[in-house]
């Protein structure tokens, strides 16, 4: 029993999986869109490091591609705000590729930012 609608067959998160006959959602719009950015960012990234992102914090386009922040949790503890946060730098080229990725700054969560 086929399914009718593509949605549903896109229900896993990686990129391979996420992409129809005729390409990726972006290339079928057009255009490159900040929300499209943010998710590719994050599941490409989530592939190499097998953890799930908690979040993008930061994302801003290049000449090159686009530059995102992405939250991980890299070790679970009890209490959870004692548990160790990582942000990543993730460079995407113009066609959505990760070509790029370093850790930036370990932290736990619930550490707040005195940098103003």
């Amino acid at each position: 029993m086929a399914e009718a609608d593509p949605a549903r067959r896109r229900s896993s998160g990686s990129r391979r999986t996420d992409r129809g006959a005729t390409g990726d959602s972006r290339r079928r719009s057009g255009k490159a869109n900040a929300a499209w950015a943010m998710r590719s960012a994050a599941e490409q990234l989530a592939e190499l490091l097998g953890r799930a992102p908690e979040s993008v914090s930061a994302l801003k386009p290049t000449e090159d591609g686009w530059e995102a922040h992405v939250e991980v949790l890299e070790l679970e503890r009890v209490p959870d705000t004692t548990s160790v946060m990582a942000t990543y730098r993730v460079t995407l080229d113009k066609e959505g590729d990760l070509v790029g990725y370093e850790r930036t700054r370990r932290y736990t969560r619930g550490q707040i930012d005195r940098r103003c």
